[in-house]
């Protein structure tokens, strides 16, 4: 006899997935890291904006390069980097998305590669934080962010899932392309052209995540 499917675990990113970050708040967190990268290493603006894009290209996130090579302290570089003190004026997002989140079927929690301090401060504005049921962000994860599969392993292992019906929700390509090797199902958030191989179903928006979620019709949920 086979056990019934346990409720589907959705893994929501959040900025430019829930709600949309570019371009107002993602250029302000680009300027405050460049500055940051400025004063504490002591390099003029061109000079700290190549370093911030071959650290991400190295290492996948500036901060890893930064604090690798140079001793940065993760939780001031965070923290002087992610400050919005007019955040309300910045976001960006769709109402009807606390109904969505509200009436979506399973468990539901973010993963975001950002600060604690700065998701909480989006979900608050965006009333939604009581309808999610955990929250990961870049603290949790050691500061390996997404792409990272160990990062990924290790939120699926904190919520005693492994890849069945646990669906992951993003913008980013390459955190689906690991998603989908962890076995998840992937869902694209894009106005892009096109939808590659590794995502299941693609999306304008994330509020058309509603008409695929009623009872999984249509929807492909994988299933052990």
């Amino acid at each position: 006899m086979h056990s019934a499917p346990r409720k589907t675990l959705w893994l929501f990113d959040l900025d430019d997935t829930l709600h949309r970050a570019t371009p107002l708040i993602f250029d302000r967190m680009n300027r405050s890291m460049t500055q940051y990268v400025m004063q504490h290493l002591g390099l003029a603006e061109p000079a700290a904006g190549d370093l911030r894009r071959a650290y991400w290209e190295r290492y996948g996130a500036t901060l890893l390069g930064l604090m690798q090579r140079h001793a940065v302290d993760p939780v001031h570089f965070l923290q002087e980097t992610h400050q919005f003190p007019d955040l309300e004026t910045l976001l960006d997002f769709d109402r009807p998305l606390r109904r969505l989140l509200k009436t979506l079927p399973g468990r539901k929690i973010i993963v975001s590669n950002a600060p604690r301090h700065y998701v909480d401060q989006v979900l608050a504005l965006m009333g939604i934080g009581q309808h999610l049921h955990a929250i990961e962000t870049i603290e949790s994860m050691r500061y390996v962010p997404k792409p990272a599969r160990s990062s990924l392993a290790r939120i699926l292992k904190r919520q005693r899932r492994r890849g069945e019906n646990v669906v992951m929700v993003e913008d980013n390509l390459s955190n689906l392309k690991t998603a989908r090797r962890l076995g998840l199902t992937t869902v694209w958030v894009s106005r892009e052209p096109g939808r590659p191989a590794f995502v299941d179903v693609k999306l304008k928006s994330v509020l058309q995540l509603s008409k695929h979620s009623r009872l999984h019709r249509d929807f492909p949920v994988r299933v052990a």
